[in-house]
């Protein structure tokens, strides 16, 4: 039998202020997801301004950082022709996503969740992504 670290409504709220401090803070509203270890949604918050279309991006950015246990950019920087990897983002219905701002929660070296933000720049929702998990991990 496995026994399955995962995050709760208590920790997902936690990495949701995190990444909501940080989006105040650089003045982009944005839609910020937190899955459990499987990609399952927990939690979610649309700040008043984030983008519509960012609501189901964020949702993919988290499951693809928790089911795959791999940043999003990590994937963007393989996913290109030529490599391997290119097409993956095609693959579950294109719910696997390639663009930076998904990241997987670890604790203790097992990854027990993952928080996807969208509505910036890639290089912004990675910051608040890392900014959610910096404060929970604070916590």
């Amino acid at each position: 039998m496995l026994t399955i670290k995962r995050l709760d409504q208590n920790d997902a709220q936690r990495l949701i202020a995190g990444a909501r401090a940080k989006a105040i803070e650089i003045n982009v509203p944005m839609c910020i997801a937190v899955t459990d270890e499987s990609g399952n949604l927990i939690a979610f918050e649309r700040m008043d301004g984030g983008k519509i279309t960012s609501i189901t991006v964020a949702q993919d950015k988290a499951f693809t950082a928790a089911a795959a246990r791999k940043a999003t950019h990590e994937y963007n920087a393989a996913c290109v022709p030529g490599n391997l990897v290119f097409g993956i983002h095609t693959s579950m219905a294109g719910r696997l996503c390639v663009v930076g701002g998904g990241l997987p929660v670890s604790v203790d070296g097992a990854v027990v969740g993952g928080i996807g933000l969208s509505s910036g720049t890639p290089q912004q929702d990675m910051d608040c992504a890392q900014a959610g998990i910096d404060h929970f991990l604070k916590a």
